[in-house]
Order: C-alpha cells, then sequence, then structure tokens
C-alpha cells in the first residue's frame, strides 16, 4: 500500500525501502516506519459514529469493521486482484478525478445509460504509465465486467553519436506490473540469442528522477522496426485482462461499470442515514442532559438539601433522579 509503481493512490506514506518496480524485496519491518496517507482518512472518515458493522477477526481476539465508510469508490480508484477457490478478480485502477464525475452523474441521473458513463471514464489510469493500444477492450470490458486491455510502454528515439549518425530507444515508462528488472534481462537475452538484431548496447540509467532504460542502436538500423520487435518479443507491450468480480451483501457478482458505481452510491446512502441517526440519538441524548440540568437549577435549594440528608452517595444520586423526574413532570403538565 506504500508503493507508488503498484497503487494509483498510495494508502500509506512510508519512510524506508518498500520494495521497488525491479522487484527488490522491501526492507524488513523493523527498518521501515508508515503513517496514513492523507487520502485513507477519507476511507475512514465517520468510522466511530456507527456508520459500519463491525465483527469478529480472524482469531476473535478484536473486533473489525467489515467494510469501511469510504467518501471514495476504492475499489475503482485502486483497483483489485484476487484469486479463490473458482474465482478470481482484477480490477484495473483508475482516476479519482474522473471515477468521483462518474458517481455525481449518476447520481443526478440514476438512468444513464452504460455508454454516457463510459465517455467520463474512458480508460484505466494505471500508475506506471505507459499508453492504452486501442479502447475496444476496455469498453468491453466496462460493460460486460469481462474485458483485455493492451498496454504498450512510452518510448522516444535520441539520436547518439558524434554526428547523431546513430538512434537510441528509450523507455520512459513501462506497463503496469511489469518487472523493469526481468524486461531489461529479457531484452538481453533476445540480444545474445540474436533474436533481436540492430541492438549494440542496453543500460538501465533509472535514478530517483525517473525512468531511463537505454537500447542503443547499430549504425543504419531503423528504430521503429527494432521498437515493434520490442513490443512483439518482450513485456514491453502486456496485456491486462479485466474480471470485475465484486462481493456484494457478501455474495460474488460479476459487475459493469455502472453497477459498481450503482453499488457505491447505495453504500453511500447507508453510511450518511447511519450517520444521521447517529447524531440524531447523540442530540437527544445531550438534549436530555440538558434539560436535567435546567431542572435541577430551577430547584437547586432542594437538591443541596436531598444530598446533605442522604447517608451516602448512591442513596443522595438516587434521590435527586427522584426529584428531579417528579419535577419534571410536574413542569411537562
Amino acid at each position: 500500500m506504500a508503493q507508488n509503481f503498484a497503487m494509483r493512490y498510495v494508502l500509506i506514506d512510508g519512510q524506508g525501502n518498500f520494495g521497488s518496480v525491479d522487484g527488490l524485496a522491501a526492507a524488513a519491518m523493523r527498518y521501515t516506519e508508515i503513517r496514513m496517507a492523507k487520502i485513507s482518512h477519507e476511507m475512514l472518515a465517520d468510522i466511530e459514529e456507527e456508520t459500519v458493522n463491525f465483527g469478529p477477526n480472524y482469531d476473535g481476539s478484536e473486533h473489525e469493521p467489515l467494510v469501511l465508510p469510504t467518501r471514495f469508490p476504492t475499489l475503482l480508484v485502486n483497483g483489485s486482484s484476487g484469486i479463490a477457490v473458482g474465482m478470481a478478480t482484477n480490477i484495473p485502477p483508475h482516476n479519482l478525478t474522473d471515477t468521483i464525475n462518474a458517481c455525481l452523474r449518476l447520481l443526478d441521473e440514476p438512468k444513464t445509460e452504460i455508454d454516457e458513463l463510459i465517455d467520463i471514464i474512458q480508460a484505466p489510469d494505471f500508475p506506471t504509465g505507459a499508453t492504452i493500444y486501442g479502447l475496444g477492450g476496455v469498453r468491453e470490458g466496462y460493460k460486460t465486467g469481462r474485458g483485455r486491455v493492451v498496454i504498450r510502454g512510452k518510448t522516444h528515439i535520441e539520436p547518439i553519436g558524434k554526428n547523431g549518425e546513430r538512434e537510441a530507444i528509450v523507455i520512459d515508462e513501462i506497463p503496469y506490473q511489469v518487472n523493469k528488472a526481468k524486461l531489461v534481462e529479457k531484452i538481453g537475452d533476445l540480444v545474445r540469442e540474436k533474436t533481436l538484431e540492430g541492438i549494440s548496447e542496453l543500460r538501465d540509467e533509472s535514478d530517483k528522477s525517473g525512468m531511463r532504460v537505454v537500447i542503443e542502436l547499430k549504425r543504419n538500423e531503423n528504430a521503429e522496426v527494432v521498437l515493434n520487435q520490442l513490443y512483439k518479443l518482450t513485456p514491453l507491450q502486456d496485456s491486462f485482462g479485466i474480471n470485475m468480480v465484486v462481493l456484494v451483501d457478501g455474495q460474488p457478482r460479476l459487475l459493469n461499470l455502472k453497477q459498481i458505481l450503482s453499488e457505491f452510491l447505495r453504500h453511500r446512502r447507508e453510511v450518511v442515514t447511519r450517520r444521521t441517526l447517529f447524531r440524531l440519538k447523540k442530540a437527544r441524548h445531550e438534549g436530555h442532559i440538558a434539560e436535567g440540568k435546567a431542572v435541577a437549577l430551577s430547584n437547586i435549594d432542594e437538591i443541596i438539601k436531598l444530598i446533605k440528608e442522604s447517608p451516602n452517595a448512591a442513596e443522595a444520586k438516587e434521590n435527586c433522579l427522584r426529584a428531579l423526574g417528579a419535577a419534571a413532570s410536574l413542569k411537562k403538565c
């Protein structure tokens, strides 16, 4: 949850080594520190106001929320991936602004067609960037819940050499969930096997400022031809299979884009309703206390007398409550 190459919007603000796009393992827990990211607070907003149900955790030692009262559709914004017995899910991440705009549109017009929602959420928004190649699979996934997204790494071509007589392909962004180190290793293996020709040198110049994998070409080699070979033979072009299986009231269902947004809005209506009822109950309780204080102040002499005449605190409390109850009844009459 702290990896910006794995999540579109990281939920944890981490200090230390939490792994890398090269597949390097994260540091041990004792070497890292974390705190909640700003967006995570929106997922927990109003949780203390009885907005969601709680249940026992895996060993029954504590209680935990069964769902979170999130203010944004986390399932679509950050996506989800998982596998179980007989079922699996693979939901891509999306842009937060586009997703909220689609929710607002559906809130204003519940009969909005799914094509209109697709015009708002046009495609997934992967954290590693890259380019989505063709939208047919995306639209199919949004309409049916299943589809295939083709992703190509983003590159540019630079002239190299003393007089710019040669060219180099520079990889700036790679497809989602592709391991950069393994991609570079794959290209190197293809060059050694002479399956991929025309490459004279390969090096990874990535640093804190961003990704930069340089592929230098031999003299008179066509960069576009080599680039197409890279797309064909390496994970520089990859695919993401959309399979939007989600739990609705505890039951797994395959939903399309509109159905997922509708379920989120239904969840938010329930959260807001429960929050309102909690605040009403709290206000009534506070009003009852304020009413009791007002009655006590209007009968302060009698209250002081009862306290002085009572042998102990428990009996004083009981006598005061009885007297205040009678006084309140007379006041209402």
